[in-house]
C-alpha cells in the first residue's frame, strides 16, 4: 500500500497526572575497571540530581507516554493537536474526535461544527476533549484531521487510539438469615485499581419490601471505619447491613419468601 505523505501531523496526548522521571543509575567503584566513565556519564545525565545522583530521585515531569489504565467512572480528557510541518501554509484544516463503542459512537471535539483555518508555517490547531466513561469494554478515540492539499482538493486522514476501560472495585456480597426473619448482608468492597481510591460513601438502596439499616456507624453517627475510607490496591472493606421485612409482608411467610429483591448497592 502506497505511504501518503501529509502536510499536517496529528497528536493525541492523554491528560493525566505526570510522573517523575529519575536516571538508570549504573555506576561502580572508581578503583573497577570503568573508572569514572559510568560515574560520569551519570552525572552528565539532565534527569539527575545534582550531587544527589545516585538516589534516583527526579526532577523532571514526564508526560503520559500511553493512555494507561482508565477506570469507569472516570473522565477521559486527552489533547488532540494538528501541526503544519510544512514551509508553507496549510488551508481548510479541521479536526474531528469520536468515541467508538460496541454501541455508539459519541462526538467529542469542541470544533466538531467549528469552520476550517488556515495554519501557517509551524501553527497548530489544538483542542482539549473530555467525556466521562460509562461503560466497561474496548473503546476507540477516532481522530480525523480535514485540510486543503496542495492540488485544491480536499485530503484527510485518520488515526485511532484504542484503549478498556476496566471496573475500579469489585464487591461481593454475603446473605445472612437470621430468626426474626431480618436479612443481615456483607458487602465487600475491593479495590481491583492500580492506586489507591477513597471511598466517599456506601450505601444499600433497600427495596420497597424491606428497610435497611446501616451497621457502619457508631452510636453517635460516625463511621466505623474513620473519617476517610481509603483502600490502597487491592484491598478491601465490609460493609454490613441489616434488612427488616415490612410490617406488610412479615406476617406472611409467602411473601417473605417470595421477597427476593433486597435492594441495590451504591
Amino acid at each position: 500500500k502506497e505511504v501518503v505523505e501529509h502536510l499536517v501531523a496529528l497528536k493525541v496526548m492523554r491528560l493525566t497526572k505526570p510522573a517523575l522521571i529519575s536516571p538508570k543509575i549504573v555506576t561502580c567503584d572508581f578503583k573497577d575497571l570503568p573508572g569514572n566513565i559510568l560515574n560520569n556519564f551519570l552525572k552528565d545525565d539532565a534527569t539527575s540530581v545534582v550531587q544527589m545522583e545516585t538516589l534516583a530521585a527526579g526532577q523532571f515531569l514526564l508526560l503520559p507516554q500511553s493512555f494507561g489504565n482508565i477506570y469507569l467512572g472516570e473522565t477521559f480528557s486527552c489533547y488532540v493537536c494538528v501541526h503544519n510541518e510544512t514551509n508553507q501554509p496549510v488551508q481548510s484544516v479541521s479536526i474531528k474526535a469520536d468515541l467508538q463503542t460496541s454501541s455508539y459512537r459519541i462526538p467529542l471535539t469542541t470544533q466538531q461544527n467549528a469552520a476550517p483555518l488556515m495554519l501557517d508555517v509551524d501553527e497548530t490547531l489544538s483542542d482539549v476533549i473530555h467525556h466521562e466513561v460509562k461503560d466497561l469494554g474496548t473503546h476507540i478515540l477516532v481522530c480525523e484531521v480535514t485540510y486543503m492539499s496542495n492540488y485544491n482538493t480536499l485530503a484527510s486522514f485518520r488515526k485511532f487510539f484504542k484503549f478498556e476501560v476496566m471496573k475500579p472495585l469489585d464487591v461481593k456480597t454475603k446473605f445472612y438469615n437470621a430468626e426474626s426473619d431480618d436479612v443481615f448482608v456483607e458487602a465487600q468492597v475491593q479495590n481491583i485499581t492500580s492506586g489507591p481510591i477513597i471511598l466517599e460513601q456506601v450505601l444499600l438502596d433497600s427495596s420497597p419490601q424491606f428497610t435497611v439499616n446501616s451497621l457502619n456507624e457508631d452510636s453517635d453517627g460516625l463511621s466505623v471505619f474513620g473519617d476517610v475510607t481509603l483502600l490502597q490496591s487491592q484491598e478491601s472493606c465490609q460493609y454490613l447491613y441489616c434488612l427488616t421485612p415490612k410490617d406488610n409482608i412479615s406476617k406472611d411467610i409467602k411473601l417473605i419468601a417470595a421477597a427476593k429483591n433486597i435492594g441495590k448497592l451504591d
